[in-house]
C-alpha cells in the first residue's frame, strides 16, 4: 500500500497551521474577547455567507465525507433521497423555530426551556445535549484517524490526539469568529477532496456517464424503494420522515446550529443563511454520493474489504486516493487535509457550543445561588478553560468511535436517540400552551430511555449489503493476501429472529424519539393540570412559534376587550 511522502505532509501541516493562525488572529484583533457575547456570538456581527457555510460544514463532517461515499459503494444510492427532506424541513426551521430564539436574545438555547418550563426541564435537556455532542465528537474525531491509518500507517492514537489538539487550540483562543472563518477555509478543502475523487474516476473510466453506467451494472443505482416496512434500512419513507425530523432537531433546537445563526444579529439574515445552507448541503451530499460510485468503478471486481486490504468500508475513499494518486506528490496530502478539515469544523463547533452551554446553564446559575455574579473577565477565563476541558474530553471519547460501527449510521443514530427527544421537548413548549414542566421532564426522560434502548440495544441483525466481487483480484495479485473466498456475496437476507425493536431502521430513531417526547409530555401535562385543578400561568407569547404567538395575542386581546366592554356596560347601568 502506498504511503504519504514529504510533500503530502507539508500540505497537511500548512493547512493545520492556517486553521491555528486564524484562531490566533481573532484572539489578537477585534474586541480581544472581552465579553462572552463576542466569544460565543461574535457580537452578532457575522455576515450571511460564512454562517451559511458554517451551518453546512458543521453538519457535513468527516463522518459524511467518509461515510456517505462508503454508503453508496456498499448499499447503493437510495440514501441520496434524504436531500429532499432537507428542503422540506428548511421553511419549518426558518419561520417556526429560529424567530423564537432571536426574540429571547439568549446564548444557550436551553434558556428558552427555563423561561417556558423551569429549571428542571432546562437542566435535563442540557445534560442530554451534552451527552449527544460528546458521543458524536468521538465519531467525528475517529473518522480522520481512519483516513490516516489507511494511508500512512500513523497510529489512530497519534491522529486523534494531533487533530484534537489543533482544533482545541484555535477554538479555545479564537472563539466563534475563528470557528466560522476556519469553516469557510475548511469547506474549500472538503469540496476539493470530493471533486478530486470524482474527476480522477471520470478520467480513468472515460467520463461521468461511464461512472453511472458501471454503477447501474453493479446494481448500485436505487431510488425507488417505497417499502412501508420500518425494518428496511433506507426507503423513501424512512429517509423522508427520518431526514425531516433529523434536520429539524439539528437546525431548529440544537445549540451548535442555533448559536451560529445568532451570530448574525437579525432573524432575516439568519433565515437567509439557513436557506443558503440547504443547497450547499445538498450539493456536498450529492457530490459525496457520486464519489462513492466513482470509487466503485475502481474496486468493482476486487473489493478491498473482502480481501483484507482495509478493515472497514469507511476507509475506501483514502485507499482510493492513495491507489490512484500516490504518484502525484502533494495531491494525497490535499485530500487528507480535506478530511482533517471536515473533522476540525465539527469539533470546533462542539468545543465552542458545549463551553457556552456549561457556562450559561451551570456555572452562572451556581454563582447566582451563592448570591454572586460572575464578572465579564471571569466569564471569559472560565469559557476558555471550559473549551480546553471539552476539547480534551472529545479526544478521550474519540477512542470509543471504533466501537460504534459504520460512521454514517453511528452519527445518525446518535442524532436520533438523543436529538429526537430533546427536539420533542422544544416542540412541546413552542407549539402548545398545555405543556408544563412535569410533563416536559417526564416526556423527555421516557423518550430518552426508549430511544437509547432502541438505538443501542443488542444484538442487532447484520446490515444487508449489495453484492461485491473479487473475481478480478487475480489480475492485481491481491489473492496472495487473502483467504479463499467465493467471488460473489449476497447479504440481502435479514434475520427475523432478532427482537423487532432492534431491527427498526436507524432513520426512524429521531421521528420516534420526537413523537414520544412530545406525546408523553402533552399527556402528562394534561393529567397534572387536571389533578392540580388550578389555572395555568399566563405565558409570554414570544415563547411560542409565530403562528401560535399571534393566536395567543389575538385571544388575549379579545378577552381584554370583552372585559373592558363589561366594565363600561356596568358603569352605564
Amino acid at each position: 500500500m502506498a504511503t504519504l511522502v514529504a510533500a503530502d505532509y507539508a500540505v497537511i501541516v500548512v493547512t493545520l497551521m492556517i486553521s491555528s493562525g486564524i484562531g490566533v488572529y481573532y484572539w489578537l484583533t477585534g474586541g480581544r474577547q472581552k465579553s462572552t457575547d463576542e466569544y460565543y456570538l461574535a457580537d452578532r456581527s457575522m455576515r450571511v455567507a460564512p454562517v451559511a457555510i458554517g451551518l453546512t460544514v458543521s453538519y457535513l463532517s468527516a463522518v459524511s465525507v467518509l461515510g456517505v461515499s462508503s454508503e453508496n459503494y456498499a448499499y447503493g444510492t437510495q440514501y441520496a433521497i434524504i436531500n429532499l427532506a432537507y428542503g422540506l424541513a428548511t421553511p419549518f426551521v426558518a419561520y417556526l423555530y429560529v424567530p423564537i430564539f432571536f426574540k429571547l436574545g439568549t446564548t444557550s438555547t436551553f434558556e428558552y426551556l427555563q423561561k417556558r418550563f423551569g429549571t428542571a426541564a432546562r437542566l435535563a435537556a442540557s445534560i442530554a445535549f451534552q451527552l449527544q455532542l460528546l458521543m458524536y465528537s468521538g465519531v467525528v474525531l475517529y473518522a480522520p484517524a481512519l483516513a490516516l491509518e489507511a494511508t500512512t500507517g500513523i497510529s489512530t492514537t497519534a491522529s486523534v490526539i494531533g487533530i484534537g489538539l489543533v482544533c482545541t487550540f484555535y477554538s479555545t483562543i479564537g472563539g466563534i469568529k475563528a470557528v466560522l472563518i476556519t469553516d469557510v477555509f475548511q469547506s474549500l478543502l472538503m469540496l476539493a477532496s470530493v471533486i478530486l475523487v470524482i474527476v480522477t474516476a471520470a478520467v480513468n473510466v472515460g467520463g461521468l456517464d461511464r461512472i453511472w453506467e458501471i454503477a447501474r451494472a453493479g446494481s448500485r443505482l436505487e431510488f425507488d424503494n417505497i417499502s412501508m416496512d420500518p425494518t428496511v434500512r433506507h426507503t423513501w419513507w424512512s429517509l423522508t420522515f427520518g431526514g425531516f425530523f433529523t434536520y429539524l432537531s439539528l437546525y431548529g433546537a440544537n445549540q451548535v446550529q442555533v448559536q451560529r445563526m445568532l451570530t448574525i444579529g437579525n432573524v432575516a439574515g439568519a433565515q437567509a443563511a439557513l436557506w443558503w445552507s440547504w443547497p450547499l448541503t445538498s450539493v456536498m451530499s450529492l457530490g459525496l454520493c457520486l464519489s462513492g460510485l466513482a470509487i466503485y468503478t475502481k474496486y468493482r471486481d476486487c473489493d478491498p474489504l473482502t480481501i483484507g486490504r482495509i478493515n472497514s468500508n469507511d476507509q475506501l475513499m483514502p485507499l482510493y486516493v492513495m491507489d490512484m494518486l500516490s504518484g502525484y506528490p502533494g495531491i494525497p496530502g490535499l485530500f487528507i487535509a480535506g478530511i482533517f478539515s471536515a473533522g476540525l469544523s465539527t469539533i470546533s463547533a462542539t468545543v465552542n457550543s458545549l463551553a457556552a452551554v456549561i457556562l450559561e446553564d451551570f456555572i452562572k446559575p451556581l454563582y447566582r445561588i451563592s448570591g454572586k455574579e460572575i464578572t465579564a473577565t471571569g466569564s471569559i477565563i472560565v469559557s476558555k478553560l471550559l473549551a480546553l476541558v471539552v476539547g480534551v474530553a472529545c479526544i478521550a471519547l474519540a477512542f470509543m468511535g471504533r466501537y460504534l460501527g459504520g460512521l454514517l449510521q453511528a452519527a445518525l443514530t446518535i442524532f436520533g436517540v438523543v436529538g429526537g427527544p430533546v427536539f420533542g421537548l422544544f416542540t412541546l413548549g413552542m407549539f402548545t400552551e398545555l405543556g408544563n414542566q412535569k410533563g416536559a421532564v417526564i416526556g423527555l426522560l421516557t423518550s430518552l430511555i426508549f430511544s437509547l434502548w432502541m438505538g443501542f440495544g443488542q444484538p442487532k441483525p447484520p446490515i444487508p449489503k449489495l453484492d461485491v466481487s473479487v473475481s478480478g483480484c487475480n489480475a492485481t495479485g491481491y489473492y496472495d493476501y487473502m483467504e479463499p473466498l467465493d467471488s460473489r456475496f449476497d447479504h440481502r437476507e435479514t434475520d427475523d429472529s432478532y427482537f423487532y425493536l432492534y431491527r427498526i431502521s436507524y432513520m426512524w430513531y429521531c421521528p420516534i424519539g420526537s413523537v414520544i417526547s412530545f406525546a408523553v409530555g402533552l399527556f402528562v401535562s394534561w393529567i397534572s393540570n387536571l389533578i392540580a385543578r388550578g389555572e395555568s400561568k399566563e405565558l409570554d407569547p414570544d415563547l411560542f412559534n409565530p403562528i401560535k404567538a399571534a393566536r395567543v395575542r389575538a385571544r388575549r386581546l379579545k378577552s381584554a376587550n370583552n372585559v373592558q366592554s363589561n366594565v363600561t356596560l356596568d358603569s352605564i347601568q
